[in-house]
């Protein structure tokens, strides 16, 4: 799955990056939460709203999403590239808004492990470097981000699940 869908290649002004996260929750629990294209909130903690512009969470669906203040952007457009509910799949990429992530595409898959009890996601991306920034300092941000929003996830998942 890794070789699969998370190797990228990147020319010399992109970069990009795969980051893992082992949750404690099964993976329908985990997979019921990521894949809705329309609430990102639920697990994002640096979204404040999202609208859909366009579709209604299928695959071609087109959010709007308002970034917290505090943050170098204020809102991004993004589509479902992808949507694999088999193999729980997602892919996404940005198309707009006000921030620094241009030609952004991630994918993120989820991995049953420990018989069933554990699920890990994995998500990757590859992203365009601004001409002011370095490559290490646009992946650096890029991964805090996706990092945070996976920490997160883990968090309301597991929380979930225990409350099951």
């Amino acid at each position: 799955m890794v070789n699969t869908h998370h190797i990228h290649d990147t020319s010399q002004n992109q970069c990009g990056s795969n980051l893992v996260q082992t949750i404690d929750a099964p993976i329908s629990l985990v997979w019921a939460i990521l894949r809705r294209f329309d609430e990102p909130q639920a697990y994002k903690n640096f979204i404040k709203s999202c609208t859909m512009f366009c579709g209604s969470g299928g695959i071609g669906s087109v959010r709007d999403v308002k970034i917290i203040s505090g943050l170098p952007a204020t809102s991004s457009r993004e589509r479902l590239d992808k949507l694999d509910d088999e193999l729980h799949i997602m892919m996404v990429s940005i198309i707009g808004g006000d921030h620094r992530l241009s030609n952004y595409h991630s994918t993120t898959t989820l991995h049953e492990t420990e018989g069933g009890l554990k699920t890990v996601v994995t998500e990757s991306y590859v992203v365009d470097v601004p001409a002011e920034n370095s490559k290490e300092d646009t992946c650096t941000f890029a991964d805090t981000i996706i990092g945070s929003n996976l920490r997160s996830l883990a968090r309301v998942t597991q929380n979930m699940f225990n409350q099951l």
